[in-house]
């Protein structure tokens, strides 16, 4: 879509969330001037879907509806590959992931986080630890969207300390049984496969106490998936409270390459990275709607911009929106020379959510009145970005992982 900057709303047309986005350049200091070709091929191809969806995610929202298909429009883009090296996915860089992660997120944070679902975090479980014939049979139908997958490690009683988690994996004559409970979970009632997170109760066996993954198909006996209702962010994707009583699995079920809580947190700290940047996307969008309403609505014979008050609002916008560019943009290099550190991607992810409240409620408060309404987009960003601020570890928990980082002692017992 391509929309002229100089055009002007003419009396009572009302104007699209959609439509003002992207009508000058947001990116003042160039951070992404400089893409390689391969990196802004997969961005533009995120740009195209994001084009092709148009406005139609704003009333998936508004009814909280969930619409798996467009995952298999994804999955065909090769959208969900989250900068994952493995021999059968496409290439696809730590930038070039990040900046699909911010494209989906200016235009949905729902899509963006079943994005973050379906590559960051099922994709990337099966391909890190999954036995070679777990990948043999899924890896592909994650990677194209026609088998959705969810990564469940939260319960009800344990979010950010789920290194806690109640879940039990007993073995059986015949493999596994599991029992427990999970909350949060997205794609967790899609009708898909769970990769479940799961304490060993085996006295004498090696591994007792161990924390492992089991790949759980969902139609399972045992296993059921309950889609959360009463959300007020995130709508348009679907997450399930799961219950899991006496769920039997093969013995092959488990995924050899997990041992340790260590190994759920190698994908949580990838994802971090991921949080920033999807953070990134909704700032943006918060900021690109605020100055396209501040040039075209007037108040007192001439447009909201021509007021020194929002001249300031929206160079505070641009302040927070510039900082958040390159925080992400350094997180993509140091992940890319395998350089990141867990704490580096914690601070990315701290600042870029406080920041993205920060743009979002002034971009709300400038819009006046007509921030409230779904059709601007502004408040949908907001509700969603309070989302991202919590799920992948919450401020403070980010806060304690840095101050651990800093002081070398830590303040979590």
């Amino acid at each position: 879509m391509t929309i002229d900057a100089d055009a002007r709303t003419l009396p009572g047309e009302r104007v699209s969330h959609y439509d003002l986005l992207g009508r000058r350049d947001t990116d003042y200091y160039g951070v992404f001037a400089d893409i390689p070709e391969a990196d802004r091929a997969v961005w533009d191809r995120a740009k195209a879907f994001c084009d092709e969806v148009g406005t139609r995610m704003q009333g998936e929202w508004d009814a909280a509806t969930y619409p798996v298909e467009l995952l298999r429009r994804m999955g065909e883009l090769e959208l969900f590959t989250d900068g994952i090296e493995h021999p059968d996915l496409p290439d696809s860089s730590p930038l070039a992931a990040g900046l699909v992660n911010m494209e989906v997120s200016r235009h949905d944070g729902s899509l963006a986080t079943a994005l973050a679902v379906q590559g960051g975090l099922a994709l990337r479980t099966l391909a890190l630890f999954g036995s070679p014939e777990q990948q043999d049979r899924w890896l592909k139908p994650l990677a194209d969207g026609t088998v959705l997958g969810a990564f469940a490690l939260t319960e009800p009683d344990h979010g950010s300390d789920s290194v806690s988690l109640e879940t039990t994996a007993t073995r059986t004559a015949d493999g596994w049984s599991l029992s427990g409970t999970k909350k949060w979970i997205g794609n967790g009632a899609s009708g898909g496969i769970t990769f479940v997170w799961a304490r060993v109760d085996a006295e004498g066996d090696e591994d007792h106490d161990k924390v492992r993954c089991f790949l759980v198909e969902q139609d399972t006996p045992g296993y059921t998936g309950t889609v959360i209702t009463g959300k007020v962010s995130l709508r348009g994707i679907h997450q399930a409270h799961i219950a899991m009583d006496d769920v039997r699995l093969a013995p092959d079920a488990v995924l050899p390459g997990t041992h340790t809580f260590k190994d759920a947190s190698t994908v949580l700290f990838a994802t971090r990275s991921g949080v920033a940047w999807s953070a990134l996307g909704h700032a943006t969008a918060c900021y690109e709607i605020a100055r396209t309403y501040a040039t075209e609505r007037m108040q007192f014979g001439k447009p909201l911009a021509k007021f020194q008050m929002v001249q300031e609002r929206l160079t505070q916008m641009l302040d927070e929106l510039t900082a958040m560019q390159l925080y992400c943009r350094r997180l993509a290099d140091l992940e890319a020379s395998g350089g990141l550190r867990p704490t580096q991607a914690s601070l990315a992810k701290y600042h870029n959510t406080r920041a993205a409240r920060r743009v979002a409620a002034i971009a709300r408060d400038l819009l006046g009145g007509n921030g409230i309404l779904l059709e601007n987009g502004v408040m949908q960003h907001m509700a969603d970005i309070e989302a991202i601020h919590t799920y992948e570890g919450t401020e403070s928990v980010q806060a304690l992982l840095l101050g651990r980082d800093i002081t070398g002692m830590s303040a979590f017992v």
